[in-house]
């Protein structure tokens, strides 16, 4: 019999999600059951990472190894309790060990303009999943958070023990979610959780294979940066909104790390919640952290689209506008925690960031091309 764990991943088809998948086949210890409904993502991904992953075996693998490339995906919607439980039923009660809970939605701007579909998408059907992986005996998730829960911070870098005050809905959908998981925890220790704090994923598979392929105009500056490259976005000039920041110069500072660091740091996170982990202390009130993930260095917009300058030979044109509201000067992490108790590091550096992400856009021009 495997003695692989059967973990589910939602929103496994999209940017964080495949590359996440691909590291857990990697490490050939898991089965991957992947959930996504391709709200902004395409099947697509999928294939390339079980085309990687077959494309990594030795040669002679056994049928474990072989067991580990291969991703059962379902096309299911989290917001609909009777799809999820449709899953879990397939595999029984104590049949999927683990969890690993990306699908959101992720636009600031938009969560302020339907603030109940976010609250509907990333709070309820959060709820739903919970309630559902209870009843099926699965107690062991890691939750995709964000560093929006922190607002705008007094402290920079920032520690895990800066109060939540998230300023936008979106933030406050994931505030909400850490809540719930944290009081499931609290009244339940058969549960181990962790929420994972991202701050700003970027770059791709160093492959091409995979990499961000996000619907319509990116909302993210270094996607934009890369389809302005390619030719996908007919206003060619950028706008950097502010360059009168308190920062070296002028525009605001974000911590960017590595998306394969980041998917990295999510195995580290899901062996952590095995009854041998070291990182809850076995008296504790609840089975219960939360982590930065992040580089602990903070770039500008500026020194961004130099740095893509560089990687693509492209000549950015830009102009400064007016600040956009909700923005604050610098969102760096501290990531000290993540590394101590998790081995977590970020180790790429921002060139390698932006070489792999325009090796990807390059080569995939049209993204995963049409779904």
């Amino acid at each position: 019999m495997s003695s692989l764990k059967y973990v589910l991943v939602t929103g496994g088809a999209g940017y964080i999600g495949s590359h996440v998948i691909y590291v857990l086949q990697k490490t050939r210890r898991y089965k991957v059951i992947s959930l996504d409904n391709n709200h902004n993502s395409k099947s697509a991904a999928l294939d390339r990472v079980s085309q990687l992953s077959k494309s990594e075996l030795g040669p002679n693998p056994t049928d474990q190894e072989r067991e580990s490339t291969e991703i059962d995906s379902h096309k299911c919607d989290l917001t609909k309790p009777e799809e999820i439980r449709a899953v879990f039923d397939k595999y029984g009660k104590g049949g999927i060990w683990g969890v690993i809970h990306i699908a959101a939605y992720k636009a600031v701007g938009e969560s302020t303009e339907i603030p109940l579909t976010y609250y509907a998408n990333n709070v309820s059907a959060t709820v739903s999943l919970l309630q559902i992986m209870n009843e099926y005996g699965c107690h062991n998730i890691v939750y995709s958070s964000s560093a929006t829960v922190y607002g705008t911070p007094p402290v920079i870098p920032i520690p895990e023990t800066t109060r939540l005050q998230a300023d936008s809905p979106y933030g406050k959908t994931k505030v909400m979610a850490e809540t719930i998981i944290d009081d499931l925890c609290h009244s339940d220790k058969n549960w181990r959780a962790i929420s994972l704090r991202y701050f700003n994923p970027a770059g791709a598979h160093p492959s091409g294979l995979i990499g961000e392929d996000p619907r319509g105009r990116p909302g993210n500056l270094l996607p934009l940066l890369a389809h302005m490259a390619v030719g996908r976005v007919k206003d060619a000039t950028l706008k950097v909104f502010g360059n009168d920041y308190p920062t070296p110069d002028g525009t605001c500072v974000r911590d960017y790390l590595h998306i394969m660091d980041l998917a990295s740091g999510h195995v580290l996170a899901l062996d952590a919640l095995d009854s041998e982990s070291k990182v809850f202390d076995a008296d504790a009130a609840a089975y219960c952290k939360a982590y930065n993930l992040g580089k602990g260095k903070g770039v500008s917009v500026l020194q961004i689209v130099e740095a893509m300058r560089k990687a693509t030979g492209f000549d950015y044109k830009y102009e400064i506008v007016g600040r956009r509201r909700g923005d604050v000067p610098d969102l760096t992490a501290d990531p000290t925690l993540a590394e101590k108790e998790l081995g977590f590091k970020a180790a790429a550096d921002l060139e390698t960031m932006c070489r792999d992400l325009w090796n990807w856009q390059s080569k995939n021009v049209e993204g995963y091309g049409p779904q």
